[in-house]
């Protein structure tokens, strides 16, 4: 069994959302694959009702195969994952927008809908409230080709919010993006997990971003996957760039960085520098 440890926030009290019943619940979890590759080996997670969970480490560690598994195109090969509530409705966000190059983004939105049997009639009050939440409202009419990166993956979260999803899962959505857009986009996410209370389970490589943006960090280890270290993350309900200027997330960030080196089997950079 893999011990997890767990860094609390520096100082004030414990996040209200660390105190939100479990939504669902890794008991032990592996995860093998037909190639034999061993996935994940006795994760233990917790899911909490309406958090922002971002689950951080190397390729390889299982991150992807975590979402797989919660959405049902997987299932555990030892172990279970206990639902608090009925499994919800998830939206998924993947790393690539994957849009349609023929269809607009009206059509591009329209599309789990569509697969789920709803007229685009039926559905028009839906798909330009999604996009209204993602500021995409003047392009309804507008094609793939016509959009920036930032804009497209705009689209794909409009896609997954059209269906109005409870539970939101976002697999490296940013990580193809430049620096400028990618941090904007951020601040929108922040914005918009907050207006929704959705619970969000977030997979990236990212150190900052992961700070800057949940509420609980999982670090986990690779070869095989599992879970090493937990994070709270001490922060105003909703973020701003000013967040990112703070002692607070200075630090987290450092306290995270060092438990993802050592996750890896790598010297923490802190003590390099001693």
């Amino acid at each position: 069994m893999t011990k997890v440890v767990t860094f609390p926030s520096p100082g004030g009290p414990v996040p209200s959302k660390a105190r939100a019943p479990a939504l669902a619940t890794f008991k032990q979890v592996d995860k093998v694959f037909a190639n034999e590759v061993t996935a994940l080996t006795g994760l233990d997670l917790e899911i909490r009702t309406g958090e922002f969970l971002a689950l951080l480490g190397p390729s390889g560690c299982g991150k992807s195969t975590v979402l797989r598994l919660l959405t049902g195109l997987a299932e555990p090969t030892r172990g279970e994952i206990v639902w608090g509530c009925e499994r919800p409705q998830f939206g998924f966000v993947f790393q690539e927008p994957t849009l349609t190059p023929w269809s607009d983004v009206f059509t591009n939105v329209w599309l789990p809908l569509r697969l789920a049997g709803v007229s685009k009639h039926e559905a028009r009050t839906r798909i330009e409230e999604a996009l209204a939440q993602v500021g995409l409202s003047g392009f309804a009419k507008a094609y793939p080709r016509q959009l920036s990166g930032g804009m497209k993956m705009r689209v794909s979260i409009a896609r997954a919010l059209v269906t109005r999803p409870s539970v939101l899962l976002m697999d490296e959505p940013f990580a193809a993006l430049d620096e400028i857009t990618r941090l904007k986009l951020n601040d929108d996410l922040a914005d918009l997990q907050a207006s929704l209370s959705a619970t969000v389970v977030f997979v990236t490589h990212s150190v900052f971003e992961s700070v800057y943006l949940a509420d609980r960090i999982v670090v986990m280890a690779a070869r095989p996957g599992r879970a090493f270290a937990e994070i709270n993350v001490e922060a105003p309900p909703i973020r701003r760039e000013g967040f990112r200027l703070t002692a607070t997330y200075a630090d987290t960030c450092r306290r995270t960085s060092n438990a993802l080196h050592e996750a890896m089997g790598e010297a923490a950079p802190s003590e390099l520098m001693e």
